[in-house]
């Protein structure tokens, strides 16, 4: 078969028509409309609201404290003396009346001697006197006896006696009463000085018993100061010289020191019950407050309160401390947020509300009563309206939102 050969100008028509062609379909090829679906326009932000619901809420007030003994006591010797024994060592738990340890003090052993020795003397000096006492009594007797017999006689005989006779016999007499009542006060000196000689035994007997230390109350020994051989100096010395013996606590019992700011103080009570949490034995306890001590320090301004709290285990130490959270007022049927849908700024509290239209509005609230979880809403809601709870901070007042509730604990 014949080949067909176009002429030369046909060709190049033909090529330039199929270019043409070509850059027109890839023309139109790039602004056609896509064939998919169309992308959907943004939708309004989800968030999450609860309305104001209606509790209990009470207010708790914490504090913090510090165990202390019930009572304690340095152990100071009444007379200087050297520490003969000690029978008791740090740690040791006492009875009351225990003996603790001994002093040395010979001298004591010759004051004692040297007090009986004098009431002895004036024991005899007063049996001495006595007899004197009767001696001048019967002389006393006789002379009366004398004079009443002359006197008998003279108005029997007048004459037969003679005056100066009569006056001589009641001379007698008088001397003889005289040395009655001269006997019967030295009876009464003998009787003061015994009585001040058996005072100065008693005293020197009292001293002596100073000699030995025991403790005044059942506790434990905190503190030993001494060993057996030093010299100790009567308690009556002052404290930087005098250096006690041991040291001795009550911890049966012990007394939680509470600290309480000013601003607190007003809301702490004698009789007010309290929840006491010791971090160190991970244990909670009840507890009352026993006492106040009505003061606010100048230097802290804090005021301190105790609560008694028995330890008959011996699980607590004096040093530890503890928490202590009371309940300092309580509302009934308060209207409550969560704490977490208020917003603080400057000290003006507000929250944001969705309209019924699902507008947000940013709006003022005055709160009452705050607890971790929850404030108390005094104005500003009702019971109806609903609050957000979440994005706060990506949202703003007046924009559209979807609403969802959620439930809240």
């Amino acid at each position: 078969m014949p080949s067909r050969h176009l002429p030369p100008g046909a060709l190049a028509l033909t090529l330039t028509f199929w270019l043409q062609w070509s850059c027109s379909e890839r023309s139109s090829a790039s602004i056609a409309p896509p064939t998919g679906p169309l992308p959907e326009q943004t939708s309004a932000a989800v968030v999450a609201f609860v309305h104001p619901k209606s509790e209990v809420l009470i207010r708790d007030l914490s504090l913090s404290g510090e165990f202390r003994p019930w009572q304690t006591v340095d152990l100071h010797a009444k007379v200087a003396g050297y520490l003969r024994q000690i029978h008791v060592d740090v740690g040791a738990f006492v009875q009351a009346g225990q003996l603790l340890a001994v002093l040395e003090v010979p001298e004591m052993a010759s004051d004692i001697e040297q007090a009986g020795a004098e009431k002895g003397r004036a024991e005899a000096e007063l049996g001495r006197s006595r007899a004197e006492l009767q001696r001048a009594q019967a002389n006393a007797h006789v002379a009366g006896l004398s004079l009443d017999r002359l006197n008998k006689a003279a108005k029997a005989d007048p004459g037969l006696i003679a005056q100066q006779e009569i006056d001589e016999a009641a001379a007698r007499r008088n001397a003889a009463e005289a040395q009655v009542s001269s006997a019967g006060a030295a009876i009464a000196v003998e009787e003061r000085r015994i009585a001040a000689a058996a005072a100065a035994e008693q005293r020197a007997r009292t001293m002596s018993a100073y000699t030995e230390i025991r403790a005044p109350f059942a506790g434990v020994v905190t503190k030993r100061f001494a060993d057996p051989g030093a010299l100790i100096q009567a308690g009556t010395a002052s404290q930087t010289q005098a250096m006690p013996l041991v040291r001795v606590s009550d911890i049966a019992r012990l007394r939680l020191a509470v600290t309480v700011p000013e601003s607190a103080a007003p809301l702490v009570r004698v009789g007010q019950r309290v929840e006491i949490r010791v971090t160190a034995l991970n244990k909670s306890m009840p507890g009352t407050i026993a006492r106040m001590n009505r003061d606010v320090a100048a230097s802290s301004r804090t005021m301190e309160a105790e609560i008694d709290v028995a330890n008959t285990g011996g699980a607590l130490t004096p040093g530890m401390y503890a928490e202590i959270r009371t309940g300092v007022e309580r509302r009934e049927h308060s209207l409550t947020v969560p704490v977490q849908a208020v917003s603080n700024s400057g000290g003006n509290r507000s929250v944001m509300v969705v309209s019924e239209a699902g507008v947000l509005e940013d709006r003022g609230i005055k709160t009452g009563i705050e607890t971790a979880a929850a404030y108390e809403v005094l104005s500003g809601l009702d019971a109806a309206d609903r609050i957000v709870i979440s994005n706060r901070s990506l949202l703003r007042p007046g924009q559209k939102v979807r609403a969802k509730p959620v439930e809240t604990n």
